[in-house]
């Protein structure tokens, strides 16, 4: 229940920016965008919890919170270094992503061909 209502403010938050002309700080692109790659990542692993029956909110909600703040001081810590840190949040994000939805894709076939057989 709770990663569809984390889809659905994310769904609210980007109907909201495009109503509300607001850019972005050139000097946060780099923490903002590895924040919404945390957010994602967290959500998208929610979600396959949830089709395991697996899901645990306070194991969500820690991962959705130290997953922001760890990428976001990596970020920062590169900044300070003269280093694109980011790029390795970046890179580890978009692998979780991509592997958490090729697993509910499979899942998800499996549960099709399962009720299909059924039939």
């Amino acid at each position: 229940m709770l990663p569809l209502v984390f889809i659905f403010s994310i769904l609210f938050g980007v109907a909201i920016g495009f109503i509300i002309p607001w850019q972005i700080p050139l000097v946060l692109s780099k923490y903002v965008s590895v924040a919404i790659l945390a957010a994602l990542d967290s959500l998208i692993g929610g979600l396959k919890a949830s089709l395991d029956n697996t899901f645990n909110s306070k194991i969500f909600l820690s991962g959705f919170l130290l997953n922001a703040l760890l990428a976001g001081f990596f970020a920062y810590l590169g900044d300070m270094l003269g280093l694109d840190l980011y790029l390795a949040a970046v890179v580890v994000f978009g692998t979780r992503i991509f592997q958490n939805i090729a697993i509910m894709r499979r899942m998800l076939l499996m549960n099709f061909n399962k009720k299909k057989e059924e039939r």
